[in-house]
């Protein structure tokens, strides 16, 4: 399990959900695991969980929308480990209404975090990792990017957006040995479906081949993988972990 052994890692959004279960795979994998989230207090309850069961961790709390925030956390981790490998940016919000319904000010928080926030990340670390020619952007979109969802169209349009910024970051950086991929997830087990009716849930089972709503480790071991050695040849992909939803 020590495929990422030296390696150090960022990972955003890291309090809870997707992101906490990302975090705690790559430390198990060997990386230094750098949990990124606004909160302060939750996340460093993260953080400590991992260094609690072996595992190497800090947490920096961060406003990823501010470019100069993401600039100094990136300069905290290379002069705390001398280097930044892994990228995740995998924070992510929800304001859902009908387009006729959603404010401005909705819109714009969700595309600056889900979408901006990517993209101050993925600006913080590139110069780093290009004068290590080497390094990984992993960026969490959702199936709505690849098939809209109504009233989801902020989201929507956030999640669409990180493909193009996946391909376009993945083309530019190729030559430095850097590669950048999305993961899509489907519908993932956590606090927010935990909230749907069974009613919901069993018409959802209904659209998944597998039959069955994913965990969110399915999408941590896709990170581990995506960050590992043996994912070195993918690049500027977009895979879809979903149980067949979108095919």
């Amino acid at each position: 399990m020590n495929k990422l052994e030296n390696k150090v890692a960022i990972v955003t959004g890291a309090s809870r959900g997707i992101g906490k279960v990302i975090a705690e795979e790559i430390a198990k994998y060997g990386a230094k695991t750098v949990c990124v989230s606004r909160s302060e207090s939750d996340i460093k309850k993260v953080s400590d969980g991992i260094n609690n069961d072996g595992f190497s961790s800090i947490s920096i709390a961060c406003d990823i929308t501010n470019s100069d925030d993401f600039q100094k956390l990136v300069k905290t981790v290379v002069g705390q480990f001398g280097s930044v490998d892994i990228l995740i940016n995998n924070a992510g919000i929800t304001k859902d209404n009908l387009i006729m319904r959603m404010s401005d000010e909705d819109w714009n928080i969700v595309i600056d975090t889900n979408l901006k926030g990517a993209f101050n990340g993925t600006k913080a670390v590139i110069r780093h990792m290009m004068k290590q020619r080497s390094g990984r952007i992993i960026n969490i979109s959702s199936v709505v990017g690849l098939m809209g969802n109504a009233g989801q169209a902020n989201y929507s349009a956030s999640k669409a957006g990180l493909i193009g910024l996946t391909k376009a970051t993945a083309k530019e950086l190729a030559s430095r040995g850097i590669t950048a991929n999305c993961i899509a997830p489907g519908y993932i087990e956590t606090d927010m479906t935990e909230q749907l009716s069974d009613k919901i849930k069993d018409t959802l089972i209904e659209q998944i081949p597998l039959r069955r709503i994913g965990q969110p480790k399915d999408i941590a071991s896709t990170v581990c993988f995506l960050a590992s050695d043996e994912a070195g040849y993918i690049t500027g992909q977009t895979i879809t972990v979903d149980g067949g939803m979108v095919m």
